[in-house]
């Protein structure tokens, strides 16, 4: 009843990550919320576990919140996932098959732990997304949060990337409570699934700054799809480029909405935090192997010649 797991995570946003291509590992909602806790379990946003591909993709990644509900994606553990199967295969490209669809991850020149992923194109049909009600156009729709003649939040942008998100447009994102009306709108009625809810300060034609609520995981540190969907959403609104730099709490996503096939390109930063393993008995959990910062530490400094 042992079981080894990773820790990772991208920007912050953290995963624990479970290898389940030779020995299926499924959890009830209940063992993965106590898990995902973060004062008497490991602590994490997300739980992902790496499966067999039935469809032939390199791998096939399975998504769960840390309260339990399983999602269909998220672009932060693509990255990581997309990693680990690259040094694992020893190749520069790697497919992951979601929920969502199949997603393609590359290396790119900013080092081994920087990792591109095709997240595919953005859905803007209120069918799509889903909304509970028609709207003709989702680059602005009718929902507002507060006093209807000053509301808090008002006429977000919505769109899917593979998981519903709602963007609001505010000129300084530390100036709400968002811990207080996320959940609100993750909840509201006009989101039959739910949604993730950011809020988003653009600096310039390629710069914007975001703070995201993550349905099922509430306020994170950093939200792949979320930064996509941002930038995607102020790209066709002409608030800034198709290019554009995303600004997280826990670092910066370099989003390019491709013209060419309409595809969204993410570029961002991964981690390996620990290795560890859960003893599923006793419900504890031990590390047992070093991450990347140990490892970067341990290693010998370079000596430069005089």
């Amino acid at each position: 009843m042992r079981r080894p797991f990773l820790k990772m995570n991208g920007l912050g946003n953290d995963f624990v990550v479970w290898d389940a291509r030779e020995a299926p590992l499924r959890l009830s909602p209940e063992v993965i919320a106590a898990l995902g806790d973060r004062t008497s379990g490991i602590g994490f946003d997300q739980m992902i576990t790496v499966e067999r591909s039935p469809s032939g993709a390199d791998a096939f990644m399975r998504i769960h919140n840390c309260d339990g509900s399983e999602v269909s994606a998220c672009g932060n553990a693509t990255r990581c996932i997309g990693r680990l199967l690259m040094e694992e295969k020893g190749v520069d490209a790697v497919s992951i098959e979601t929920r969502a669809g199949l997603l393609l991850a590359r290396k790119v020149e900013d080092g081994p732990r920087s990792v591109t992923v095709d997240m595919g194109e953005p859905r803007f049909g209120w069918t799509e997304i889903p909304l509970a009600e028609e709207f003709a156009d989702t680059r602005a729709v009718e929902l507002q949060i507060g006093p209807i003649d000053d509301p808090i939040l008002h006429t977000p942008a919505v769109v899917s990337m593979g998981n519903p998100h709602a963007v609001f447009w505010v000129s300084d994102v530390d100036a709400y409570d968002l811990d207080r009306i996320g959940p609100l709108l993750e909840h509201h009625p006009l989101f039959p699934e739910g949604a993730n809810i950011s809020l988003a300060q653009v600096i310039s034609r390629k710069e914007i700054r975001v703070r995201v609520w993550e349905r099922g995981a509430g306020l994170t540190r950093a939200c792949g799809t979320g930064a996509c969907a941002v930038a995607v959403a102020a790209a066709r609104d002409n608030r800034a480029d198709r290019t554009s730099t995303v600004h997280l709490p826990g670092g910066p996503l370099t989003i390019n909405w491709r013209e060419s096939d309409n595809h969204v390109l993410m570029t961002g930063m991964t981690e390996v935090e620990y290795e560890g393993e859960v003893d599923f008995e006793a419900m504890t959990f031990t590390r047992t192997g070093p991450g990347d910062a140990e490892l970067d530490a341990a290693a010998p400094a370079m000596e430069t010649a005089l």
